[in-house]
């Protein structure tokens, strides 16, 4: 195989004409560049030098590995220079999963301070649930990972990934302007138990972990409406079609829809990042502080909507 290296001791020798001269001028040994150019030789099958007395002599094959060499070598000092640019976050891609709701409020302004502070990234995103995603994580298809987890149904992680949490947001009971509750700041659960309920997928966390909140009080939900697009379930609840427990960021201000809180224990949902402990993008750190940076005023925010 051709080595770089040796291609820049044959164009040294072809441009001075001398081992010696060659071998002073990269800083070798007479001896090390006579070895070089044979070892070529071998490689090649081929004279590149008539050795001479004083001098050498290149032959048309020297000539010809030199012009091709040239090509070579300005290639491989533009795959260094791309592959430091890589290294030091100036480019690269950045591979990121999301569920909707922090897809819709906390990643816009995320990753529009990543397209400033690093304008030649590539950004790709992928939207789906928790369990949906994890498979494409574990591969290396993404980077990172925004996952959810309610009080209510705990879950854990493979080894391989690490779990930072990003933010934690209250449940909000969501109600028809008309219904008796809609002037309160707070609901006790168990006098929701004749309620017509409106609710995520049968096998989301959200729906277990309101099945498992209202059997805390003692009754089973009336679930007559279910979606897993939280605009939706906010505009059912606004239509008078039922009322709803919905994390803080998917509640979707409607006109016929008011928010209160549980009193006594408030039902959480915390909204994690994953990431392989294998990873070594240079450009997971910048993400990693934009989404704590933009999660803190999310979740203030959310939070005074919601009342304290």
């Amino acid at each position: 195989m051709i080595s770089p290296l040796h291609i820049q001791t044959v164009r040294e020798v072809v441009r001075t004409g001398s081992f010696a001269d060659a071998a002073r001028n990269l800083g070798y040994t007479a001896s090390a560049v006579s070895q070089q150019v044979a070892a070529l030789e071998r490689a090649c099958g081929l004279v590149l030098f008539e050795r001479r007395a004083r001098s050498v002599r290149p032959t048309s094959a020297a000539f010809l590995l030199v012009s091709k060499g040239n090509d070579v070598l300005s290639a491989l000092a533009t795959l260094e220079r791309e592959l430091r640019t890589v290294a030091s976050g100036e480019r690269g891609a950045l591979r990121l999963g999301s569920f909707p709701t922090a897809s819709s409020r906390i990643l816009p302004r995320v990753l529009a301070e990543l397209a400033r502070i690093r304008p030649g990234i590539e950004i790709k995103l992928s939207e789906g649930e928790p369990d949906e995603l994890l498979p494409e994580l574990l591969d290396g298809d993404l980077d990172l990972q925004l996952v959810y987890r309610y009080d209510l149904f705990p879950r854990g992680w493979p080894d391989q990934i690490v779990e930072t949490p990003v933010m934690d947001e209250n449940l909000v009971l969501c109600v028809p302007a008309e219904h008796p509750l809609a002037g309160r700041r707070t609901a006790r659960l168990r006098d929701l138990r004749s309620e017509t309920w409106i609710a995520s997928r049968p096998d989301s966390c959200g729906a277990q972990a309101l099945l498992r909140l209202c059997g805390t009080a003692g009754f089973t939900p009336d679930i007559a409406f279910r979606s897993n697009d939280y605009a939706v379930v906010c505009g059912l609840v606004g239509c008078g079609l039922g009322i709803a427990l919905v994390p803080a960021l998917g509640c979707v201000p409607q006109p016929g829809l008011r928010t209160l809180r549980l009193s006594r224990r408030t039902p959480r949902r915390h909204v994690t990042v994953l990431r392989r402990t294998t990873n070594t993008n240079p450009l997971v750190k910048d993400a990693m502080r934009g989404l704590m940076d933009v999660a803190r005023d999310v979740e203030a925010e959310v939070s005074g909507a919601t009342g304290p």
